[in-house]
């Protein structure tokens, strides 16, 4: 099976970076401080027309957790439709109910639109935030969901690696699982050997200074120090270089 890395993109500048790097699919999103919220039509339209990848995009409407409301599923809904229509590949999301189980009937609606336009429905992070992994798994496959992203339950995928492994041991064979949250050069390799997963999801940041960002008592500044006057990007010497690697 040939190895994956999917780059965690910001911004259009983030795919071209990627995509100069030598990625061949991106999860695509806006607000990458907050976890990753939907992109704007414009970053996806230019990225799909100046670009070979593969794009999926984020649905995510705000920050904090995966339990929305109507208005907020209303959005997310309209949100996919119009990335589906304007060249998205596929899309990541997640819902779940109040109690940390998968939110059947909003994570159906949500792959039956992908399926409408052929693509792949991806389900993110909000994975790591349920109470039984293995019956969120299940319950995933059941709906059709072609591929999971994870950290094992853990902040970091290094950390959640035993379990990785055994989701890919487990249902491995009926659903791709894609390990992300601090994978690098330094340890694609050692993840994917050990779990027997080929693809990994890559952030590959570096940070750019921006002297507006704080001004006399003023401030705008989302990163912690040393970077708070500093805004993320992809490094393409780092897309570079895990590519390499693997």
């Amino acid at each position: 099976m040939e190895k994956i890395v999917e780059i965690c993109c910001g911004s259009y500048e983030d795919a071209l970076n990627s995509y100069s790097g030598g990625a061949k699919r991106i999860e695509l999103n806006s607000a990458l401080h907050l976890g990753g919220l939907t992109p704007s039509l414009a970053t996806l339209k230019l990225t799909k027309e100046n670009t070979d990848l593969k794009v999926i995009c984020m649905v995510r409407p705000r920050g904090a957790g995966f339990h929305y409301t109507d208005i907020e599923f209303e959005v997310m809904k309209y949100d996919a439709k119009l990335l589906m229509e304007n060249g998205s590949d596929g899309l990541a999301f997640g819902f779940l109910d109040e109690n940390g189980n998968i939110d059947i009937d909003q994570t159906k609606q949500m792959i039956d639109i992908v399926k409408a336009y052929h693509g792949e429905a991806v389900f993110h992070r909000a994975y790591d935030c349920v109470n039984d992994p293995y019956k969120a798994i299940e319950t995933l496959i059941e709906l059709g969901i072609d591929r999971v992203l994870t950290s094992g339950l853990e902040p970091k995928a290094m950390e959640g690696i035993e379990l990785i492994k055994e989701l890919q041991e487990k249902y491995g064979d009926r659903i791709e699982i894609l390990a992300g949250s601090g994978i690098n050069a330094t340890n694609a390799n050692e993840m994917i050997e050990k779990t027997g997963i080929y693809q990994v999801h890559s952030s590959c940041k570096d940070w750019v200074n921006d002297p507006t960002t704080s001004c006399h008592h003023v401030s705008y500044s989302f990163a912690l120090s040393p970077h708070e006057n500093d805004y993320d990007v992809v490094s393409k010497e780092l897309v570079e270089k895990i590519i390499k690697v693997l």
